[in-house]
């Protein structure tokens, strides 16, 4: 009777026990959850005020109409965008196309031979070089901007070099002209490509083009049919982050073009500080968030990723 009696306390201890383990854990659990809420809530918290925030009130703004020097009248209508179709505003945003194309072409071409034998360097050296690609991002962008003034201005660097090679009967005057503008962007945007190429470039494997060569492939065969597609997802990777910036970079317009280029950046630069025409830069500013938008997308079809290469 005491075995069995004290069985079933022992039975009854052991189950007395369980309920407050289980509570414990449900704490314990419910603290956690509460814990991870107030971590990630002050980046909820700034997301929404100074991202999701300024996009919705841009786009509101977009829609109401200018009101004397500073005001704006909210009668909410489509005639910033209409206005963006006239022949004026829509030469230049053809024209900002044209150039961020160009742009892009080029940097694709400079920048893609650049960062794919980069990636297949040793350890040693693919670190050095990706100094070398940072050291310039220490100075500031306008006086890396005023340098290349002083490269391209008549009798400048370029023109006493082309002068005594004896390339040149005169000087270029180069400076404030479209192939300056192109060289500019062309400068600020490449080690975006570079680091897009790079990334994708490192994660092939090395073995898939040594087998490629066992089979007889050359080596510029092995390259076209599987080094260049497995480093696609970079390519478009750095036309993303190349040609919807290009748009936007009216410094570099202005700087070494003079005024003579003029991009959406310009514009809507100059409709907010100088027309003062809150409504229609904001306009301007939602369709360039659509076009980045659009490439992202095409980007995620293309490569079926959500993430862009060289910024992971």
């Amino acid at each position: 009777m005491n075995r069995r009696a004290g069985g079933r306390g022992d039975r009854r201890g052991r189950g007395g026990d369980t309920p407050p383990a289980k509570k414990k854990v449900r704490g314990g659990a419910r603290y956690t959850l509460g814990s991870a809420f107030l971590a990630v809530l002050p980046m909820y918290l700034f997301t929404l005020a100074f991202i999701v925030g300024p996009l919705v009130y841009m786009l509101v703004l977009s829609f109401m109409r200018r009101s004397g020097s500073w005001g704006v009248e909210a009668v909410f209508s489509f005639r910033n965008y209409e206005r963006i179709l006239s022949p004026v505003f829509l030469g230049t945003i053809i024209q900002s196309v044209q150039l961020a194309l160009l742009t892009t072409v080029s940097v694709i071409i400079t920048g893609y031979p650049f960062g794919y034998f980069m990636a297949r360097l040793p350890l040693k050296w693919r670190r050095r070089c990706m100094v070398l690609l940072i050291i310039p991002f220490w100075t500031s962008s306008l006086m890396r901007l005023y340098g290349w003034m002083i490269v391209f201005r008549a009798n400048g660097a370029l023109d006493k070099a082309l002068l005594a090679l004896g390339v040149i009967q005169g000087p270029l005057r180069l400076l404030y002209t479209y192939p300056a503008v192109v060289v500019g962007m062309i400068y600020a945007l490449v080690p975006f490509m570079i680091y897009a190429v790079y990334s994708s470039a490192e994660k092939l494997d090395g073995g898939l083009l040594e087998a490629a060569r066992d089979l007889g492939a050359t080596r510029a065969r092995a390259f076209v049919t599987i080094a260049l597609p497995l480093t696609m997802p970079g390519v478009f990777s750095g036309v993303v982050l190349t040609f919807i910036p290009s748009m936007g970079l009216y410094f570099i317009a202005d700087i070494l073009g003079g005024n003579k280029v003029v991009l959406v950046g310009t514009l809507i630069q100059e409709q907010l500080m100088k027309v003062r025409d809150w409504p229609f830069a904001a306009a301007l500013s939602v369709v360039l968030m659509i076009l980045t938008s659009l490439f992202l997308y095409i980007y995620r079809r293309a490569t079926r990723s959500e993430k862009l290469e060289g910024l992971v």
